[in-house]
């Protein structure tokens, strides 16, 4: 067995698709209407869809869990991620860990929450 996708939930399906296009290259591999598999196995779904499917409350901004990214130049990535999406919410702005690596955390349009490091 392995793990196939990371499936997120999102409210406006093509705003995501833009969303993490234009910050990590992430591109559409399959459209089902509502339920979008993109590059790097990130599937998209559509909050209603879910919704039903679970039959519960969607939680956003739960910091249960993040998807993590690596870049190099993270200094670059973070003029980008201003420029585009200046109003975007952070967990936490660019930091050092004790060990060397340089992160950043932020929510995407819905309250996923997102790290970016550099590579360790």
């Amino acid at each position: 067995m392995r793990l196939k996708n990371v499936l997120i939930v999102v409210k406006d399906i093509e705003k995501s698709k833009k969303f993490y296009h234009d910050l990590f290259g992430i591109d559409l591999v399959l459209d089902n209407g509502g339920n979008m598999i993109l590059t790097e196995g990130l599937v998209l779904q559509d909050e209603k869809i879910w919704k039903s499917f679970l039959g519960r409350d969607i939680l956003p901004q739960n910091n249960a869990c993040e998807l993590y990214f690596e870049e190099q130049d993270i200094e670059a990535f973070v003029e980008k991620l201003e420029r585009l999406y200046p109003s975007i919410e952070y967990a936490n702005h660019l930091m050092t860990h004790s060990w060397g690596q340089r992160i950043i955390r932020f929510y995407d349009l819905d309250g996923n929450l997102i790290e970016v490091g550099t590579p360790m």
